[in-house]
């Protein structure tokens, strides 16, 4: 019996009306009132915490917010993982290339030979024992007609002479601009490691840029004296050497036609004033003459 009485107290607190009031503490006024039991505050308590933890878990779930949470699994760090993979692979190899060209720039001024363009290493993965060279007909006599025609080049077989082959049909395609009005007296000759040519031209002529580009070099040399070389779109760089006066810096950008330098006599390596010219192309040079309407 005695158990039964205290449940139906139990039930009897937990339903007794309260009345919870909010006065002025000075003049004791009455500003709001309302009733609650116990067991409306239990249940209103329960009831947050319920919206609480489901609010919780769809913030977790479904946000970003879960990535801070440590040992938390991310189903997109593996792919994250595979793209900065091959991201930092095409940087290395993009840095690789560009100090070859760098050496090639370096060796251009200092007229030595340049070095063959760097060639990313085969990937192992790939195996290429079940391709089936599969040649017809059609196929044998163009291969025929092309060696015969590149049969007698200077480098037949070398990168550089096939990138000779591609290099005129991109060049042509551009629109010179005379460096330099004068007489030609030194002509192409790569056999002689004679990479450009001489013009001879009035003193204190101004040089001009052919191509529109950015300047990469501004320098002087013992060898050369003043030297500058532009960039231009297509992997082409010109070159001029023995300048007297550099009227442009690395980095700035230039016109076709712009007055880069003074024609001049700087350097060991000149006899009189004149200018050097040189094209290149892949790091391999050009004949200008192929491409300039030198008057």
């Amino acid at each position: 019996m005695a158990t039964k009485k205290e449940k139906k107290k139990w039930y009897k607190k937990l339903h007794t009306t309260y009345r919870l009031v909010f006065l002025n503490e000075k003049s004791f006024e009455e500003r709001f009132s309302f009733r609650l039991t116990r067991m409306h505050v239990i249940t209103t308590l329960f009831s947050l915490a319920v919206i609480f933890i489901v609010l919780t878990f769809f913030l977790i779930a479904y946000t970003p917010l879960k990535e801070y949470i440590p040992g938390y699994p991310d189903i997109n760090q593996k792919r994250e993982l595979y793209h900065l993979n091959r991201t930092i692979d095409s940087l290395l190899q993009d840095s690789k290339q560009k100090d070859v060209f760098l050496t090639n720039i370096k060796n251009i001024i200092e007229d030595k030979d340049t070095q063959v363009s760097y060639k990313p290493p085969k990937s192992t993965r790939v195996s290429y024992d079940t391709i089936i060279d599969r040649k017809t007909k059609q196929d044998s006599i163009l291969r025929a007609e092309f060696e015969n025609e590149t049969r007698f080049n200077l480098y037949p077989t070398s990168p550089e002479g096939s990138a000779l082959i591609h290099s005129k049909v991109l060049i042509q395609d551009q629109n010179f601009f005379v460096p330099l009005d004068g007489i030609i007296t030194g002509k192409f000759d790569i056999l002689e490691k004679h990479y450009g040519i001489d013009i001879v031209a009035s003193h204190n002529e101004a040089i001009k840029s052919v191509l529109d580009g950015t300047v990469i070099l501004s320098t002087w040399t013992p060898e050369t004296g003043n030297v500058i070389a532009i960039q231009h779109s297509g992997n082409l760089i010109s070159v001029y050497k023995h300048c007297a006066t550099l009227l442009k810096q690395e980095g700035d950008l230039v016109k076709a036609g712009d007055p880069i330098a003074i024609a001049g006599n700087t350097g060991e390596l000149t006899t009189g004033p004149h200018l050097h010219f040189e094209l290149w192309y892949n790091g391999n040079p050009v004949n200008p003459t192929d491409y300039i309407n030198f008057k």
